[in-house]
């Protein structure tokens, strides 16, 4: 049974983490075109990363693991990023941002390619919160929308453009992901564009 999801209480956290939570995803690539389908689901185990508690997810695409911890209002997930990012312990969500807010981190990027490394300043932006949003049919209200900007030190601006936004939902969490990247640096070129829907989930 598909959760509906019409109505979300804005007191709900922006992630669950009961064991046995499914959430069906599909992620279509905008530049050679095809998608890929996959389950997460909340497991019972836990684990500490960092100092901090993660709830284990497994990721049916690559029998992979995913790990999301909620502390307080600051949520973070431990995974990869759009490549050529590496895995990284990552500030997303922070549920208490008023609309124009924002937080920034920084994180070690490995470019192929390239002899050195770099680091990234990832900054994000809650562009619209308390609205609805509308996917694979299903409505989905007091939405957060954050914008992702990501800048490199030492590489000129114009060399790497970003158009990223995510959308989260109480009790859901992610419910859509729009993420364009385009680097062109040294005779480097990457070029990223996915978008990432949830289809359906069920949440005892």
């Amino acid at each position: 049974k598909n959760d509906p999801a019409p109505a979300n209480p804005a007191s709900s956290k922006f992630m669950t983490l009961t064991a046995g939570s499914t959430w069906n995803y599909e992620t279509i690539d905008n530049i050679t075109p095809g998608t890929t389908s996959y389950t997460v689901t909340s497991t019972t185990r836990d684990t500490t990363i960092n100092g901090k508690v993660y709830h284990v997810f497994t990721n049916s695409n690559g029998n992979t693991s995913e790990y999301y911890n909620i502390t307080d209002n600051s949520y973070y997930n431990y995974a990869e990023l759009t490549a050529p990012l590496d895995p990284i312990e990552f500030l997303y969500l922070k549920d208490n941002v008023a609309a124009g807010g924002s937080w920034s981190q920084s994180v070690p990027v490995t470019v192929p390619g390239l002899p050195f490394p770099l680091t990234a300043t990832v900054t994000n932006t809650v562009e619209e919160k308390g609205g609805s949003k509308v996917v694979n049919g299903i409505t989905y209200t007091n939405v957060i929308k954050v914008k992702t900007d990501i800048s490199v030190a030492g590489i000129p601006a114009s060399a790497i453009t970003t158009n990223i936004h995510s959308y989260y939902a109480p009790k859901y969490g992610q419910i859509r992901t729009e993420s364009a990247i385009d680097i062109n640096y040294g005779g480097v070129v990457n070029n990223s564009n996915t978008t990432t829907n949830l289809l359906s989930s069920n949440i005892p």
